[in-house]
């Protein structure tokens, strides 16, 4: 099957999307969507409840009674790079493909990151205020984002107003850190101050440009300087702490400046440092919850994490498809899987790497090879997507803002579930099937469904 969606067919898509989602959690119909070879998100005959029979030990079993964490959203990242892929489109189909991405009838998808200057997918390394020592920050300036990244930006925030945004450094000017660089190196304590004012004045400019910036986190992947290859910047887990207990937490208090705190913004093996800085109360105070990628580790560190600090919230924000991976376009069951194993572990979002990229996961100026989550051709423009999209667009079509996850159980092999209650009172069931195709049956109460999951398959369920 072709990757490429026509207007007519991301039409019809989008209008049966916003159809299921209207269903009635009274009706005795349940709306059934897959992806798998051959099928990409497509409606397929309902189901309907039928009184249950038999013992629920084969079965998957859902509580709504038990509920967890209240959903954000889903996305991916707004680099430079994306920004500027997305920039070298023509007007008309720039503006389709940022409706289809984020627009709410649409694929609707809402929590974004950025970056505080450049990351390793970037046109080049830069930070807002390069050069000699200027601890003042009289040379500051955030224009460099003026030319593509912020119209992106207002632009796909007009598509859906109530975007979110994650704004990460990967790298303080090069003058504040040891060896006077972006590319690796750490940060300085005696620059602590100013960098806290340098990120309160990004956060400030970017409001004044049109840009709200919802989250900040105070360094992507604090453990690691990736061998000086890359902009990157290594942060002690005690540094952390003091620049957000000294300078960066009462610096966005006195400017009165709303932007949550997120700390970490890295891997689940570092659950340790994150529970260590949460028991510090200074620091606690002005932390929100904890930034989270899956690159090492596993997602019960997540609630390790929130099972001893229940009032912070855990986030998922950074994870993609590798462009020279030959499943790229195919591999849906993968993140599927990954997908329910976040969520089942109290991230209130999953924000995904580069939004765009081109064919061969450019523009950056990094070692490691990414694809987007869209390939936009360099050449052509044509848009391809991946298979992180396809897993992707069915938790964020079926899954809404203000969703709160609810009890599901059920020990099948092969198969990842996860469910939800939205905020209309209507229901949803991701289904991710790794293996051979299998049926299963879901029980809600006396009421049950029987299910046939293709192999190697994702499956949305509502009501």
């Amino acid at each position: 099957m072709s990757n490429q969606l026509t207007r007519r067919e991301l039409m019809a898509l989008t209008s049966a999307a916003v159809g299921a989602m209207a269903q009635s959690s009274n009706s005795d119909e349940v709306s059934v969507r897959v992806t798998t070879e051959g099928k990409r998100h497509a409606l397929d005959p309902p189901l309907r409840w039928q009184a249950a029979q038999g013992s629920p030990a084969d079965a998957i079993v859902l509580d709504p009674s038990r509920e967890f964490q209240e959903i954000l959203g889903f996305g991916a990242a707004f680099t430079d790079a994306s920004c500027y892929v997305l920039g070298q489109m023509g007007p008309e189909a720039r503006e389709q493909l940022l409706r289809e991405l984020v627009h709410p009838s649409a694929m609707g998808l809402s929590v974004f990151r950025i970056c505080v200057g450049s990351s390793d997918y970037a046109t080049e390394a830069y930070s807002f205020d390069e050069g000699e020592p200027d601890a003042d920050l009289r040379r500051f300036s955030i224009d460099h984002d003026r030319a593509y990244i912020i119209p992106v930006l207002k632009q796909a925030r007009t598509a859906n107003p109530d975007l979110f945004l994650l704004a990460s450094p990967w790298s303080p000017p090069g003058w504040m850190k040891a060896g006077g660089s972006m590319l690796g190196g750490s940060m300085r304590k005696n620059y602590f101050a100013p960098y806290a004012k340098y990120l309160v004045r990004f956060l400030q400019d970017y409001r004044d440009a049109g840009v709200r910036v919802d989250a900040i986190s105070v360094q992507n992947e604090v453990d690691t300087d990736q061998d000086g290859r890359m902009p990157a910047c290594l942060w002690g887990q005690e540094y952390e702490m003091e620049f957000i207990a000294r300078h960066l937490g009462p610096q966005l208090a006195a400017n009165h400046v709303d932007t949550k705190v997120w700390i970490l913004d890295h891997n689940y093996n570092l659950w340790g440092r994150a529970m260590d800085e949460l028991d510090d109360r200074n620091v606690a105070r002005y932390v929100d919850g904890v930034a989270w990628h899956g690159y090492a580790g596993e997602p019960a560190a997540m609630t390790r994490v929130h099972d001893a600090h229940p009032d912070k919230h855990a986030y998922w924000t950074e994870g993609g498809p590798d462009i020279s991976d030959p499943a790229y376009a195919t591999d849906w069951a993968k993140w599927g899987a990954e997908f329910a194993a976040i969520l089942r572990n109290w991230a209130r979002c999953i924000i995904g790497w580069n939004l765009a990229l081109d064919e061969s996961g450019k523009p950056n100026i990094g070692p490691f090879p990414c694809g987007g989550l869209v390939t936009i051709h360099s050449k052509t423009k044509e848009v391809t997507r991946s298979g992180q999209y396809w897993a992707l667009a069915h938790y964020s079509r079926a899954v809404r803002r203000g969703a709160l996850r609810i009890q599901s159980s059920g020990d099948l092999e092969g198969v990842s579930h996860v469910a939800f209650r939205n905020p209309d009172g209507s229901h949803a069931v991701l289904l991710t099937n790794t293996a051979e195709p299998r049926k299963l049956r879901l029980r809600l109460g006396g009421r049950e469904t029987a299910a046939s999951l293709a192999g190697h398959s994702v499956t949305t369920l509502t009501w």
